[in-house]
């Protein structure tokens, strides 16, 4: 019975870890790429197709944020308030599924693009599993 219910938590959680590991398409609009013809659009879709191959790295933004308080405390007159000011120099980067899940959305925007257009060749995004 004790092994039957590890078996059971094993697979529970593998089931668990493939359905959140999975990165679903974000929407982008098809109209972005309605200026296209069928033979750039087959490109731009191979260009980001080649791009998830050779691994995703998103980029870094950098900023700046500035901060005004009223701050209060001990000092060399005693207790007392007054302005303070705060200057944060930070770091954010994209995370590789949040750049994997816009990529998946341009493509499946030339997708429609390219139905729409009634294009000879119209590409699919391969759907890992």
């Amino acid at each position: 019975m004790k092994a039957f219910n590890l078996g059971l938590l094993a697979l529970s959680s593998i089931l668990l870890t493939a359905c959140a590991t999975m990165v679903k398409p974000s929407y982008v609009s098809p109209t972005q790429y309605q200026a296209m013809n069928c033979a750039q659009i087959s490109a731009e879709f191979d260009r980001i197709q080649q791009y998830i191959n050779n691994g995703v790295q998103p980029a870094k933004r950098t900023g700046v944020g500035v901060g005004l308080g009223l701050g209060g405390g001990w000092g060399r007159g005693g207790w007392g308030f007054g302005p303070s000011v705060s200057v944060n120099l930070g770091q954010s980067s994209n995370t590789k599924n949040s750049e994997l899940s816009q990529l998946y959305g341009q493509q499946e925007a030339l997708s429609q693009a390219a139905q729409f257009k009634n294009c000879p060749y119209i590409p699919k995004r391969q759907v890992v599993k």
